[in-house]
């Protein structure tokens, strides 16, 4: 008789499969084998206190380098010159600042990681234990067990009981978030209250954005539309761009009747407004007048406004309407700024209003 006719509870105990099919001795009835596990070696540090606080030592002196090093970050950024040029073998000339950022946060990151990595394999247990195959939806006393080892890793991380390394591994996690935060700093200068400024002021006279020449009330008819910018600004300088950006003013002539809001009217001579060019959407030029509706309209997306009812939005993505300039006459016949505008200009930002 062979041995596939004899019952399996027959078999030698080598040979006999358990419920999952694992034999200690592969066949081809029972092809998975179990290979058992060799006998657990103790680590010096399981065995030696003395050892184990050598550990513990290694593995805050690496922590505590990462919160070093991520103090190094923030101090090489605010104190290295972003033009600083250094010459290091073998990389040649290299700007210092990049150089001194890359180190410092690569060293952080580092030390947080083989910190991390010496604890795992010198402090926390290494037993490795068989565990039976399961299915795939976990039955309670699976989740429960789930939850009994968690407690039990924790437990034997020492993460209570060794202090040292918890306090220098939260610290270097909260330091080297630092590094993310301190660089956005560069993306720029702050804006301070240069969003809520123009280069209008009382007395700045009007100079259409076609001719150079200052406008005179007599120089806007009924109907049409012009742009203008302040007295002064030149499109040679250095700033130009950025200030016509904000300051750009576009002027339209309407027969007073039309004006439905009484203080557009208190801010406009004998029917001549001025609003900012600039959408407050996104910030496109706004370049199309209807002449019989008095509406204004962003060619980017369709925003807008009614220049006869304090340039509301009637339509569109825009969220308020068009900053308003106080305008007059001076003696000689020009048209002039009253101040600037009642309201910072262009989208909306955190910090409006």
């Amino acid at each position: 008789m062979s041995s596939q006719d004899i019952p399996e509870e027959n078999l030698p105990a080598e040979r006999a499969a358990d419920e999952h099919g694992a034999v200690s001795v592969a066949d081809e009835k029972h092809p998975f084998a179990d290979p058992g596990l060799p006998p657990h070696e103790h680590r010096i540090q399981d065995i030696d206190e003395r050892a184990a606080k050598r550990s513990e030592r290694a593995v805050a002196f690496l922590f505590t380098m990462s919160m070093l090093a991520t103090v190094g970050f923030i101090a090489a950024f605010v104190a290295i010159p972003v033009d600083e040029i250094v010459y290091i073998w073998p990389l040649g000339h290299i700007s210092g600042l990049n150089f001194a950022l890359g180190m410092t946060l690569g060293l952080a990151l580092f030390c947080i990681g083989a910190g991390a990595v010496h604890w795992a394999r010198t402090l926390m247990s290494d037993e490795e234990i068989a565990d039976e195959r399961h299915a795939i939806e976990a039955s309670p006393e699976d989740r429960a067990k789930v939850h009994a080892d968690f407690k039990q890793g924790a437990k034997e991380s020492a993460l209570g009981r060794r202090k040292l390394i918890r306090n220098t591994m939260l610290g270097a996690l909260t330091l080297v978030p630092l590094s993310g935060i301190v660089l956005l700093r560069d993306l720029g200068p702050l804006p301070e209250d240069k969003l809520r400024h123009t280069l209008w002021r009382r007395g700045k006279l009007l100079v259409n954005m076609n001719t150079d020449e200052p406008l005179r009330a007599s120089d806007v008819t009924v109907g049409s539309l012009t742009f203008a910018k302040p007295e002064g600004l030149e499109e040679h300088d250095h700033e130009f761009q950025n200030e016509i950006a904000k300051a750009a003013l576009m002027i339209v002539r309407l027969e007073p009747k039309d004006i439905k809001d009484k203080r557009e009217l208190e801010w406009s001579h004998e029917g001549i407004v001025a609003y900012s060019k600039i959408c407050t959407h996104v910030g496109c030029p706004i370049s199309l007048y209807e002449q019989q509706t008095h509406h204004v309209l962003c060619p980017c997306h369709q925003s807008t406004f009614d220049l006869s009812d304090g340039a509301r939005v009637i339509f569109g993505p825009a969220g308020h309407a068009l900053p308003q300039l106080r305008i007059g006459v001076n003696d000689e016949g020009y048209l002039e700024a009253l101040g600037d505008f009642d309201e910072p200009v262009g989208p909306s930002f955190w910090e409006r209003g």
